[in-house]
């Protein structure tokens, strides 16, 4: 049978998934939205790679707002029906390592061991590049052909929204409705988790405006940190108390409002700071107006501006509202289940996250999407890794649907 002969050739590369992996993540393609250079040197060597399988290989290049360079690449394998294509979507672009104390090892030297792959990017979004990639080179080395076209596609600027990455793409005319589309960029440890609907999503900056002096002379300023304490904390309270609905269709079930980036303020200790900015993430559940979460935001601003004398001032980083979930009843949720049936064994249950992916696009325009993967939950955290196991094995659904 052609499909177990796909997947034979799967495990027999399993060492060049490996090779290929290590190879990668050593290129660094932090977002310059982090302050990293961006995804350029990892295009270079992920188009090359491209080309020694695809039958087409096309580039989508465009510029930050600081002058950097954003790649994006797609790669189509032909298809026995080359008017449908099954759109499999990973990103070449990562978080920063952080603190590299909390690293057991150099973030970008990957380190193979347990049979694991350490190292920045090996999980988000790496994981997602190799196992696509080796998908469709195991078809091919098997002197076979996809029943529709194999789309591979590797983006730029997902961690920082994807204005220059899916985004970017969207209105090229490459994705038709009709088309399959699989994101491997969120999931579980067993796989059997598929993402169907995501939250909506904004990224708020504060900064409050006092003023600076003498710690030791308190009541000749305004400490700017004490008021962004102070609303953050009510910002954090009410919030939680208003919006406090339960969608069990996501994990989890409510809306989160998170304090997270803190910038610094003054250098030295003895100074009450003038100026002190903080940043809030939201995950919101759909039925809620994320204008009027805002709303609510400055009547707190202004009541806290009024006791204290300061400034507080609201900027919004970024903003998406939830898109229409794909439809549990849909064909390419169908045909994942499907596979990890008969692959796994498992029964596989369809729901939302709170994270944000490029599925949301697609969604917006009525192509349904599916995001998964198999995964441990150690994304954006010190010692990432990906498991060889599911690099394999999720190649293996991925040929599945492919050839099925």
């Amino acid at each position: 049978m052609s499909l177990d002969k796909v997947l034979k050739k799967i495990e027999e590369l399993q060492d060049e998934m490996v090779n290929f992996t290590v190879e990668m993540i050593k290129i660094k393609a932090v977002n310059p939205a982090f302050g990293g250079e961006g995804e350029a040197k990892r295009a270079e060597f992920l188009e090359k790679k491209l080309k020694e399988i695809c039958d087409e290989v096309k580039r989508y290049d465009t510029t930050d707002d600081k002058g950097i360079l954003r790649p994006n690449l797609v790669g189509i394998i032909y298809g026995e029906n080359r008017d449908r294509t099954l759109w499999i979507i990973g990103h070449m672009d990562t978080v920063p390592e952080g603190d590299l104390s909390l690293w057991e090892h150099d973030p970008y030297d990957p380190v193979v061991k347990d049979g694991k792959i350490y190292g920045r990017g090996t999980l988000d979004d790496g994981q997602a590049i190799v196992t696509s990639y080796f998908a469709a080179k195991a078809i091919l080395d098997s002197g076979l052909r996809p029943k529709i076209n194999i789309g591979l596609v590797y983006v730029a600027d997902e961690e920082a929204g994807s204005k220059y990455g899916l985004h970017y793409l969207m209105d090229k005319g490459i994705f038709k409705k009709g088309d399959l589309v699989v994101i491997p960029d969120a999931g579980n440890e067993d796989g059997s988790f598929i993402e169907i609907a995501e939250k909506s999503a904004m990224w708020i900056k504060i900064t409050t405006v006092g003023k600076q002096t003498h710690a030791s002379m308190p009541e000749t300023g305004i400490n700017a940190h004490r008021v962004a304490m102070k609303y953050a904390l009510l910002v954090d309270e009410f919030l939680h108390r208003k919006y406090d609905a339960k969608n069990e269709l996501f994990s989890p079930p409510e809306s989160t409002f998170e304090m997270t980036k803190k910038e610094a303020n003054v250098g030295n200790i003895n100074t009450i700071p003038g100026k002190d900015v903080f940043y809030f993430d939201f995950r919101v559940l759909p039925e809620y107006d994320l204008d009027e979460i805002l709303e609510d935001m400055r009547k707190i601003a202004d009541i806290v501006e009024n006791v204290f004398g300061a400034k507080i001032e609201m900027d919004i980083v970024s903003k998406s509202k939830a898109a229409p979930p794909t439809p549990v009843d849909s064909e390419i949720v169908q045909k994942l289940i499907k596979a990890l049936k008969e692959l796994r064994g498992i029964e596989a249950k369809a729901g939302g996250i709170g994270g944000g992916t490029v599925a949301a696009a697609f969604r917006a325009v009525g192509i349904p999407a599916v995001v998964w993967m198999t995964a441990d939950e150690v994304e954006h955290q010190p010692n990432e890794f990906c498991r060889i196991k599911n690099l394999v094995e999720d190649a293996k659904v991925f040929a599945y649907l492919s050839l099925t």
